[in-house]
């Protein structure tokens, strides 16, 4: 059973398949339309929801891809809708904004833009283009209306955020926290079933018992299977509630990271600790994907263009595992066995990820190859972090994406850096030694040879970069 809120009514569903994404469940269970399909693959944000949770005694709410999001997301939540918008008989200042500026011409995106707006309008304080940018980055418009739709968001943002929604905060905060549950949920239908554990205990103890069982964390890649291959998963845990996976703390020596925070959350938590980690993360995909997306699953999947493995290879990182009540230790440049495959053993998951605060370079980088700047996947991705001692290498780590089948470290680039000035003879050294580590592959992202010129340019642009002894006409040549 899981309980939820859909705008201020409450929704009780005993028995509802786990399969069933959010987009769908509205669609033909709700019989409401406005939100629409455009993808199924979170590419597009026409389908974008906007969910509610009390955080802190406060309403917070998140823009999501509901192609992506599978039903059992929703317990404990509250689930908004463009239908929810309306003030009494007047339109939402989103959608006023969206009129006014003549935001919509075919309309089929519109719901998802007003979303997205409205979601953005709730979490800011004023007009900030980036933000704005940031929040629509993931919402497509084919009709080409981004200068209106631009406009629109700056209007709204300049416009006060007051609205039934915030009227009715305090009493929506009492009705969620009213749903809260320490029991164990199950969600059945049609032969699969969903557990939905709400501690570390109760996970820990499900997955032994079931170790044949899919996690389900932000399920941004898991749903793929089933909106774009058309499988069913028959048996699910889903790892939102076990608030314990999300904790991210630090002490003198570590930054300790929960294996189910949201991208969203690291790209805030890590700003003032790894600036460049977090900076990046602005890249990854899009906010309604960063804001489901976990930093465990983008390991835990093992996909050798995720953007998170090689930022946290080249910090040296460490995965803390738990398999019912042990726990063990691996160093991520151990974790990784085979394309898609891992150390993982039946039972066992990604507890938290370690990042030693000794092995953060001041200039510590991470840049990201891919056809277009927003939402999209890296053709090449490097993670540089170099240790200087006296003008001399004292420690090299380099990690790259898209070159292998597996997220890696380019240790013959290493060896040939360690223990040498940071020149450009060995800067030109580690390049050639990159044929040593890697023999990409070609696809429809890139060819091998593209690869393998792009990441020696990457580390010449490093070079560039940290030590200001190429000129900017040679940067130019060494990146292009």
């Amino acid at each position: 059973m899981i309980q939820f809120l859909l705008n201020n009514r409450l929704v009780t569903e005993t028995a509802l398949d786990p399969n069933l994404t959010v987009l769908n469940y509205l669609r033909s269970h709700q019989q409401r339309r406005g939100t629409k399909e455009g993808c199924a693959s979170g590419d597009c944000g026409a389908c974008t929801v906007t969910l509610g949770k009390v955080v802190a005694g406060r309403m917070q709410y998140q823009a999501i891809n509901s192609c992506l999001t599978l039903v059992s997301s929703l317990q404990g939540k509250q689930l908004i809708t463009v239908e929810d918008l309306k003030q009494g008989r007047e339109l939402h200042s989103v959608q006023q904004a969206m009129v006014d500026c003549h935001g919509s011409q075919c309309g089929y995106c519109t719901p998802g833009f007003v979303m997205s707006l409205f979601t953005l309008q709730k979490n800011t304080q004023g007009w900030n283009r980036q933000q704005a940018e940031q929040a629509l980055a993931g919402n497509l418009c084919r009709c080409t209306g981004y200068r209106p739709i631009m406009a629109a968001a700056q209007q709204a943002c300049e416009q006060s955020a007051e609205d039934n929604f915030t009227a009715d905060e305090s009493a929506l905060v009492q009705r969620l926290q009213a749903l809260d549950n320490r029991e164990v949920q199950i969600l059945e239908a049609n032969g699969s079933r969903c557990f939905v554990p709400k501690t570390l205990a109760q996970l820990a103890t499900l997955y032994q018992q079931y170790p044949e069982a899919q996690l389900l964390a932000g399920g941004t890649d898991l749903t793929l299977q089933i909106t774009q291959q058309y499988q069913r998963l028959p048996l699910l845990i889903a790892l939102e509630q076990v608030e314990a996976l999300s904790v991210c703390s630090e002490d003198d020596r570590e930054i300790h990271l929960g294996a189910a925070t949201p991208l969203h959350y690291c790209y805030h938590f890590l700003a003032a600790r790894i600036p460049a980690f977090s900076a990046t993360l602005e890249r990854f995909a899009s906010l309604q994907i960063r804001n489901q997306g976990t930093l465990g699953g983008n390991i835990g999947n093992a996909s050798p263009i995720g953007d998170c493995a090689p930022m946290l290879l080249a910090l040296d990182a460490r995965l803390v595992l738990q398999q019912g009540e042990s726990l063990r230790e691996v160093p991520l440049d151990q974790f990784f066995t085979g394309y898609r495959q891992t150390v993982l053993q039946p039972g066992e998951f990604i507890h938290s990820i370690v990042i030693p605060k000794v092995t953060v370079s001041p200039d510590f980088v991470a840049w990201k190859v891919a056809k277009r700047l927003d939402d999209d996947i890296s053709a090449v991705f490097i993670a540089i972090n170099i240790q200087l001692k006296d003008g001399v290498v004292a420690q090299a780590r380099l990690a790259f994406g898209g070159m292998a089948a597996t997220p890696k470290r380019a240790t013959a680039a290493e060896a040939a850096l360690n223990g040498q000035p940071l020149n450009q003879a060995s800067i030109e050294q580690a390049c050639a030694a990159l044929s040593q580590d890697f023999q990409p592959l070609s696809d429809f992202r890139a060819s091998a040879d593209y690869r393998l010129q792009v990441a020696r340019n990457l580390l010449r642009r490093y070079y560039a970069q940290t030590c200001g002894e190429l000129t900017l006409t040679e940067v130019a040549r060494y990146v292009s």
